[in-house]
């Protein structure tokens, strides 16, 4: 028998924590290697996780609603293989072994700061922890040097009085109030003057007239995703007005045939998206990303284009390979993903690993737009809505004024990395394959 750590997986590029929907197991329960044990959400998909290994769900270590960081602990299972006769990728270390480690990180981190724990307590220096604690927060207790005897005196939230990541924050925020560990008497003190200080602050009042609707997890993490790139990167946008009417024209010669044959639409997003590819080629040092000091350039090229949602939220899933498939091939790409995503069975995958973003904000209507970088890329480029207007067209007799199927692209770039001169000559080139799309061709 071994018992065998089940952690929180990567779900993507980027993802750094999930949130525990639902546990589809229950404690005692009999599960199979790669059977669906609980449901997780990020930012960017909802998921099922399966079963790393085959055995018995003995303890679920995060509580439905818990944020858990990528390689923390959820759950334990019980196997009949020895964990020393297991030598399969996916095993995981035994938990006595993991149990062990935590003390020592601990100790590590009691020996560091001894003097720490001599002045801000007068509590026991034993340093044996007498319960389980997760790797996230003995990480945490390590890089903020709390001792195990501290440890031991915070009173656990999570499941069986586990502690959790909110409860050691807590008791930071505490300690860091406070230059010395308070005795019981004088936290009940400090309790109650803080329930006191509470009391006193004054409620926040909208208004009748006011409706408060809570953000849902998605609005959530989209608010702090696009905060971050913000903050992340200095946004520059350059625009172009393009001429599509050849490209209108064939098009709508197209989409009926396309529609009856592949039982697919036409629309104008996979022939944006074509152009986007080809633009890279052109131009390779638009696909790349920033680590630090180092531009890390990209040989793939994976389009994500943005998908509206019916509750207004919105999910980029990726196209892999973008300059690998034809025009047909990107069409029912798009279709495919596009279905997924309103449907939420995007996979993990099917979102991970774009290197250049693509946002129809025409579909909407709109004809201008300052899109925001999907990190860790450096660029990304919304198309506006193609309008009728009268435009100067070029002939071979002179000048002429016509009406012509005219749009607006704008492309926003890191200008850490991508200065005017590339920018501007990307978007120009994007507009050029679009203006001189070639009308001979098939589909």
């Amino acid at each position: 028998m071994a018992k065998i750590e089940m952690v929180m997986p990567k779900m993507g590029e980027s993802v750094m924590e999930g949130t525990i929907l639902t546990w589809l197991k229950s404690v005692g329960d009999l599960i199979e290697q790669d059977e669906s044990v609980l449901e997780v959400a990020t930012d960017k998909v909802d998921t099922e996780v399966p079963a790393t290994h085959a055995g018995t769900l003995v303890e679920i270590l995060a509580e439905e609603g818990d944020v858990i960081q990528v390689g923390a602990t959820i759950a334990i299972i019980e196997t009949e293989v020895d964990a020393e006769n297991d030598n399969s990728p996916s095993s995981q270390t035994p938990v006595e072994e993991i149990k062990t480690e935590e003390k020592e990180l601990v100790l590590e981190a009691v020996s560091s700061n001894g003097s720490h724990s001599n002045e801000n307590s007068h509590q026991t220096n034993d340093t044996t922890a007498t319960r389980f604690y997760s790797p996230l927060v003995m990480s945490i207790a390590k890089e903020e040097k709390i001792s195990v005897s501290e440890l031991e005196t915070i009173q656990g939230t999570g499941l069986e009085g586990r502690v959790t990541k909110n409860d050691i924050f807590a008791f930071l925020q505490d300690r860091k109030g406070n230059k010395t560990v308070a005795q019981p008497k004088i936290e009940v003190k400090e309790q109650k003057t803080e329930q006191k200080i509470q009391q006193l602050q004054p409620v926040k009042s909208y208004g009748s007239d006011v409706e408060v609707v809570e953000m849902d997890r998605m609005r959530k993490m989209i608010a702090q995703r696009m905060v971050e790139s913000k903050r992340t990167s200095p946004h520059v946008t350059s625009f172009v007005e393009a001429d599509v009417t050849n490209l209108v024209n064939w098009r709508n010669k197209w989409k009926r045939v396309v529609k009856e044959r592949d039982g697919v639409a036409l629309t104008f997003t996979p022939i944006f998206v074509e152009a986007v590819a080809k633009a890279i080629q052109d131009f390779p040092k638009i696909n790349c990303s920033i680590d630090g000091d180092k531009i890390l350039m990209k040989k793939g090229i994976h389009v994500g284009i943005a998908v509206a949602l019916s509750n207004d939220n919105l999910i980029v899933p990726v196209i892999k390979n973008t300059n690998e498939l034809n025009l047909l091939g990107i069409t029912k790409k798009v279709s495919e993903l596009v279905d997924k995503a309103r449907n939420n069975k995007l996979s993990p995958d099917d979102l991970s690993g774009g290197t250049y973003t693509l946002s129809n904000i025409g579909s909407f209507g709109n004809m201008l737009g300052t899109p925001i970088i999907m990190q860790p890329q450096v660029a990304i480029m919304s198309v506006g809505a193609i309008i009728k207007k009268p435009a100067v067209v070029e002939t071979e007799h002179g000048d002429m004024i016509g009406i012509r199927h005219m749009m607006y692209l704008s492309h926003s770039y890191d200008h850490r990395v991508v200065d005017g001169g590339l920018g501007g000559k990307f978007v120009r080139r994007v507009a050029d394959y679009l203006e001189n799309f070639d009308v001979s061709t098939t589909i």
